[in-house]
């Protein structure tokens, strides 16, 4: 990415030398980097809110509440995983701190119920359906609260920013959806194989 970066503002001040327009280019340059400045100011001070926000939320029980609620639910998306074990647990409470916005709770959980998830599957050398699904379920990102969004268009002076919240429901709900329905349909039209160990015992 940085050599992408370098090679746009390399080519901006070649054709700005070509055209004449390098003092326009040179000038475009300060005020990106004084917009930038203010930008990065604003966002520091709302992001702090919403994280405060998001923070109480996680020391009052709000997220493992809602966690208790999302249980049955993640054990229909996760038949593989055993009712009872904590790995339900876990996948809930990954998913309602990624919806809430809490991406450094959200990273340690997603990455224990992916331990638990290896330590029951049968093929070590290949993902697992469910962790297959959970993979998906990260990288879809359903918000409820998008904190980063709202405060990306607060700093650059939008009127109402939280008018950002009922697309972006609509939008990762989509793609939180779809991407369970696609894990599910390729876990159905490539099942796992048995290991090597397995083939040979049989």
């Amino acid at each position: 990415m940085n050599y992408i970066w370098y090679f746009l503002i390399v080519i901006s001040i070649i054709f700005g030398a070509v055209n004449g327009t390098i003092d326009q280019v040179a000038r475009a340059i300060f005020l990106g980097c004084e917009l930038t400045v203010k930008i990065v100011l604003t966002l520091i001070g709302i992001m702090t809110f919403w994280l405060g926000i998001m923070k109480i939320a996680e020391k009052s029980g709000i997220v493992e509440f809602l966690s208790k609620l999302l249980k049955p639910i993640a054990k229909v998306i996760f038949p593989e995983i055993p009712k009872d074990s904590p790995i339900i647990g876990d996948v809930a409470m990954n998913f309602t701190a990624n919806a809430l916005g809490l991406a450094n709770a959200a990273t340690p959980i997603g990455i224990k119920a992916m331990e638990g998830m290896q330590e029951i599957n049968k093929d070590k050398e290949s993902a697992s359906n469910s962790m297959c699904t959970l993979l998906a379920m990260n990288t879809a990102g359903f918000q409820l609260i998008p904190a980063t969004v709202i405060a990306i268009l607060a700093a650059n002076g939008c009127e109402n920013p939280t008018q950002i919240i009922v697309p972006t429901l609509i939008v990762t709900g989509t793609a939180f959806i779809s991407a369970i329905l696609i894990a599910k349909l390729f876990s159905k039209i490539f099942p796992p194989q048995q290991n090597s160990e397995a083939k040979y015992d049989n």
